[in-house]
């Protein structure tokens, strides 16, 4: 039986499709049968696991939530067990890999004989509800952790922006808490309730694009052997935040613009308009008024985003941050590993405070998770950070005057710039393509400086893109479109 022919009878005069019923709802809903498997999934369900039921369908409960409920005992067997509903908060990885608090609950569902045909469960997103820092900050909103005079002014003009269906355009570099500050948005609006889907936009190609944003019919193209409801309908009475929309095909672009001036999508494969309530926050790295000339952007497009901008700062311009936030991811990885960590010595501290940060927030959460790892003693020492830290060669303090000239005015084409030129020791490498050694020239530009930065850590991570993204505070994605940029090989 398909999911959208499935009933319920005996309730009203006539049968009422189950979907109809259960997908206006905004918490989770999913229905599984007496093994524990998919038979049913809101589109509230969907959107917070990420999961489709149609390829899902069948699937145990327990590789769809990955929650703490499957490690511990099973809930359905609980509500089984005890003839009533029950429920417990923990965490769920959804399938972009994210942690999300949460609260299930779980209830037997009974046939006319009483016999347990199958379970009722239904999510509901803590995040919404809880504050993650739990101790005393000078400045806080939702997850963003700040003192400086620039998040602050960030933070006064939120709560208003919030309030009111207007696009945004979040800009920044890589790593700066662009996808957190989409989602405070959210959370601090009326539409919090709703669901909180993230597209990225340079993730997949433009045909698979398309219908993951928009959605298909059954039949519209080779394979579509069911209808895709897509991001835009998942997200309704909610948020939809397209990250990296720079790279938006100008084809999507245009069928963006149409929904931004009707508020209707046309699925693929279908001529019949479907009204979506949405409210759009789109963030980029790239310089889109640049593109806007260059003929890669929609010049009409770009207005229609950018009535909100806001453009967070790189760490390295917020000084006053960095203590604060060495601190914080201090204390939370030394609370999720168990380790008995008082702080940093002085000389590891002074490191670290010098240090520029070209991945920014995400880099020095990576740096600290490092040490963390490592760190036998009561104190991180120099010798428990990555050694990448140590490594460079050019002082610290020129080659961020000379990056700042080079820097545009209002905010990067590229999505981070490395303040301190890569180490030119000589590496091995199993990747023939690549240098044994990187030299940058004093003049360089930013597109030079960035590409060699990204060279010495292939270097450094013997090719291994996924390590080298690590080296560079980078997610996977990002590096590989940047090596497709800098035409860079690693075999």
């Amino acid at each position: 039986m398909n999911l959208n022919e499935a009933g319920v009878v005996g309730l009203l005069k006539d049968e009422v499709a189950l979907q109809a019923i259960l997908d206006p709802i905004s918490l989770g809903v999913m229905v599984v049968d007496q093994n524990r498997r998919l038979v049913f999934m809101n589109k509230a369900a969907q959107a917070l696991t990420g999961v489709d039921p149609y390829i899902y369908k069948g699937v145990a409960c327990k590789h769809i939530l990955r929650g703490t409920w499957c490690v511990q005992k099973c809930l359905a067997i609980e509500a089984q067990e005890e003839s009533l509903t029950v429920a417990r908060e923990g965490d769920f990885i959804n399938r972009e890999r994210q942690k999300i608090p949460a609260r299930l609950s779980c209830t037997a569902l009974r046939n006319n004989t009483g016999e347990i045909v199958g379970f009722l469960e239904v999510i509901e997103n803590l995040k919404t509800t809880l504050n993650s820092l739990s101790y005393d900050i000078p400045l806080r909103f939702s997850r963003f952790v700040a003192r400086s005079p620039q998040m602050e002014r960030i933070f006064q003009i939120i709560q208003g922006i919030a309030q009111t269906d207007s696009s945004v355009l979040i800009t920044g570099e890589t790593g700066t808490g662009k996808d957190l500050l989409a989602e405070a948005i959210h959370e601090a609006s009326p539409r919090n309730k709703g669901p909180f889907v993230k597209v990225n936009c340079g993730a997949l190609p433009e045909t698979l694009l398309e219908s993951e944003l928009f959605g298909h019919e059954k039949g519209a193209f080779t394979g579509a052997t069911h209808a895709k409801p897509g991001r835009f309908r998942l997200a309704h009475t909610g948020t939809l935040f397209l990250t990296e929309i720079g790279d938006l095909p100008l084809s999507l672009q245009v069928k963006l613009l149409s929904f931004l001036d009707d508020r209707v999508i046309y699925p693929l494969g279908s001529t019949k308009g479907v009204p979506v309530d949405v409210r759009i926050i789109a963030a980029t790295h790239r310089d889109l008024q640049q593109m806007v000339r260059e003929g890669k952007f929609r010049e009409d497009l770009f207005y229609r985003l950018n009535v909100v901008r806001i453009h967070i700062p790189p760490l390295r311009e917020r000084p006053d941050d960095v203590k604060l936030l060495l601190d914080h991811f201090l204390k939370h990885f030394s609370a999720e590993f168990r380790k008995p960590i008082d702080g940093f010595s002085p000389e590891a501290l002074s490191l670290l405070l010098s240090y520029p940060y070209p991945g920014n927030v995400r880099e020095l959460r990576n740096i600290v998770e490092y040490a963390v790892n490592i760190c036998t003693e009561r104190q991180i020492k120099i010798s428990h950070l990555p050694s990448y830290l140590t490594e460079t060669s050019v002082n610290v303090t020129t080659s961020k005057q000379t990056l700042e000239q080079e820097k545009p005015k209002e905010y990067p084409e590229t999505a981070t710039v490395g303040e301190t030129t890569p180490s030119a020791k000589p590496s091995y490498t199993n990747s023939p393509n690549l240098p044994t050694q990187v030299e940058i020239p004093r003049n360089s530009n930013w597109a030079d400086i960035e590409r060699a930065m990204i060279i010495d850590a292939l270097v450094k991570a013997k090719g291994k893109r996924g390590k080298a993204a690590q080296i560079l505070g980078w997610g996977r994605s990002t590096l590989w479109r940047k090596m497709r940029q800098y035409n860079i090989s690693p075999s």
